[in-house]
């Protein structure tokens, strides 16, 4: 019965977003919002359509969905834009991970040892996981024709490749913050982290490099045309991951690499660019997951943080990244504008859900660890779908008046 709600809610809401189509960029709200509110709708806690346990009951399933849409949503990444436009990009990405991600990781984390009171442990596991910026709920906001209109190109793919890398190297991250407050040490930790990242590149480049001579040479035959080479893309992803899973290795960061691998020598900058597999993620693919959390939400819970929840939430959405950025701005090439556009829209969601759930796999972690993090990802998820279309007409009225100036 649940299943069959669940199916019938996730197709009418896809009907619902394919019928309004592009106009639904235009509006305060993204679709994984509508997602949400859907699944809270029929929760127990409104309608019980879907009765489930809360999240921190459950964060098994959750891993598992989070770990396969996160691989299909860095795979579009990687097929967003010709390699040529993200080999330009990389010095930029390269600040953001090694220096913006470990700070951010750092400042989220003191926030809830400082706001709530979290022993050293769970405040660096909070702050791990939500350091990086999630590729799902920022494809939102930088892909669509009024993306294009209102934003940089160079600022679409600053937020895009940073958002499919960093969800695999923040790995390290996260494993660090384990080893701090779990049974393993940092050594082991270190040890572990360079397995997964260095097993990742090989991989992730040996599928990507079997894909794309695979692919090119059905093209050389006449044997594939492009809803087979979208289709052919998704399923490379899901495959990287499964080896990725055997091997022990960081799967979504091997996906990220893959795609970027597969790129480069597939079919050229004129069909990686008409591959629109992030557009799909985004719109379908993230509905069911969301709809799930929506269901799953811990609601008393959160009401046991008080109002030291709401302030986290605040805190961690203002200081997390924006002063990161306006301090990075001169070394990111970035004006003071799209520092602060970058720097508020980097949102906290599904890679984040990924990292939560996966400490509570790997430890036994408090149980106020997932929910906090859960009250963080529910926030940006909203906070930021509302924001994503103001924010970038206000900054495309503000780029046009400079220009006047």
């Amino acid at each position: 019965m649940v299943l069959d709600v669940m199916l019938l809610a996730v197709g009418v809401l896809g009907i619902a977003i394919a019928a309004l189509s592009s106009r639904l960029r235009g509006y305060p709200v993204s679709e994984p919002v509508l997602a949400l509110a859907l699944g809270v709708a029929l929760g127990p806690q409104v309608t019980g359509f879907v009765d489930l346990p809360p999240l921190t009951q459950m964060h098994h399933g959750f891993h598992d969905g989070a770990r396969v849409l996160l691989a299909i949503s860095v795979m579009g990444v990687a097929l967003r834009y010709p390699f040529s436009q993200v080999r330009r990009r990389l010095g930029a990405v390269a600040v953001l991970i090694l220096v913006a991600m470990p700070v951010m990781a750092i400042v989220s984390g003191g926030l809830g040892w400082w706001i709530l009171g979290l022993p050293l442990g769970s405040a660096v596991l909070i702050g791990a996981a939500v350091a990086p910026t999630d590729p799902v709920l920022a494809s939102s906001g930088v892909t669509g024709d009024r993306a294009e209109r209102d934003l940089p190109a160079s600022d679409r793919e600053l937020l895009s490749i940073e958002s499919g890398a960093n969800d695999g190297l923040a790995l390290p991250l996260v494993l660090i913050a384990i080893a701090i407050a779990g049974p393993i040490t940092v050594g082991e930790a270190a040890l572990e982290a360079l397995w997964q990242v260095l097993g990742a590149c090989v991989v992730g480049a040996a599928l990507g490099w079997i894909g794309g001579r695979a692919l090119r040479l059905g093209e050389d035959h006449g044997a594939t045309e492009h809803g087979p080479a979208l289709l052919f893309t998704a399923v490379l992803a899901l495959t990287i991951l499964g080896l990725s899973g055997i091997a022990h290795v960081d799967g979504v960061l091997a996906v990220f690499l893959g795609g970027l691998v597969f790129n480069l020598i597939s079919t050229g900058s004129d069909r990686v660019a008409e591959l629109s597999i992030d557009e799909a993620v985004n719109r379908f693919a993230v509905l069911p997951l969301f709809v799930l959390l929506g269901a799953a939400l811990p609601w008393e819970a959160w009401q046991d943080l008080g109002w030291r929840g709401f302030a986290l939430v605040v805190a961690v959405l203002v200081l997390r990244r924006l002063p990161v950025l306006l301090a990075l701005s001169r070394p990111l090439g970035l004006r003071l504008r799209e520092a602060v556009y970058l720097g508020w829209f980097g949102p906290i969601g599904i890679s984040a859900l990924f990292y939560l759930t996966l400490e509570s796999k790997r430890l036994d972690v408090p149980p106020v660890v997932l929910v906090a993090g859960s009250l963080i990802v529910v926030a940006s998820t909203i906070i930021h779908g509302l924001s994503s279309a103001p924010g970038r007409a206000l900054f495309s009225r503000e780029a046009a008046a400079s220009e006047r100036a």
